[in-house]
């Protein structure tokens, strides 16, 4: 089944308008504070660059490029992370979020870690070739080595199960195969193992309550 063709708005950015693929998109907004968020159609897309984003806002759309899963966690005027007034169990906003994406599976993976209060990007790695298991495990990694480096007690998000048992194995699981491809991810991969065998670490990792909170703060918003 062909993909379904998205279209994306960017209201602040290196260059605002209407892009018709996510690749013309990511170079307006990647690196940079930006507003912009996709539509399942051009017309849709012409109606929302007409209103101001914080329409979008008001509507509960989060600010990463698509609406994501709706919960009680959103985006306020000012483009920082809130929570729905009588939350039970709410979020920590004082933390570290990581996720990953990847365009096929393998195919060109990245991940981010992300401060939640602020939705401010702290750290970024992109592979020509890997998969979202990998960079779920590998964004994790990265989060703890940069909090235990700067001496931070926050909580470190993730909505991956699978990589946060990856993590407290201390040991990547991917079948994916050694190649010309993926030698410089597979070494990165084992340094980040490594990490795990050679430190310890007081962070607690919690998993990211999707089905209550909506998607996690450091998702690239491509679903």
């Amino acid at each position: 089944m062909a993909k379904k063709k998205k279209y994306y708005v960017v209201w602040k950015g290196r260059e605002t308008g209407i892009y018709d693929n996510w690749r013309d998109c990511e170079k307006q907004v990647k690196g940079v504070a930006a507003q912009y968020k996709s539509f399942d159609s051009l017309e849709e897309a012409e109606r929302a660059f007409r209103q101001p984003y914080s329409n979008m806002i008001a509507q509960g759309q989060r600010s990463y490029g698509h609406p994501g899963k709706e919960g009680a966690v959103y985006v306020d005027a000012n483009g920082m992370t809130a929570v729905k007034p009588g939350t039970p169990n709410p979020p920590i906003l004082d933390a570290l979020a990581v996720d990953a994406a990847c365009s096929g599976n393998p195919g060109v993976m990245e991940y981010q870690g992300v401060y939640v209060a602020t939705r401010s990007r702290v750290f970024h790695y992109r592979a020509e070739k890997g998969t979202n298991n990998i960079g779920e495990f590998l964004a994790l990694v990265h989060g703890l080595s940069y909090l235990k480096k700067h001496h931070l007690k926050q909580v470190l998000y993730s909505d991956s199960l699978n990589a946060i048992n990856w993590v407290r194995q201390k040991q990547c699981k991917s079948k994916l195969p050694v190649d010309d491809d993926t030698a410089a991810l597979w070494d990165y991969i084992h340094r980040a193992e490594e990490w795990l065998r050679c430190n310890t670490y007081s962070t607690e990792i919690r998993k990211w309550d999707t089905d209550h909170w909506g998607e996690i703060p450091a998702d690239f918003g491509r679903k």
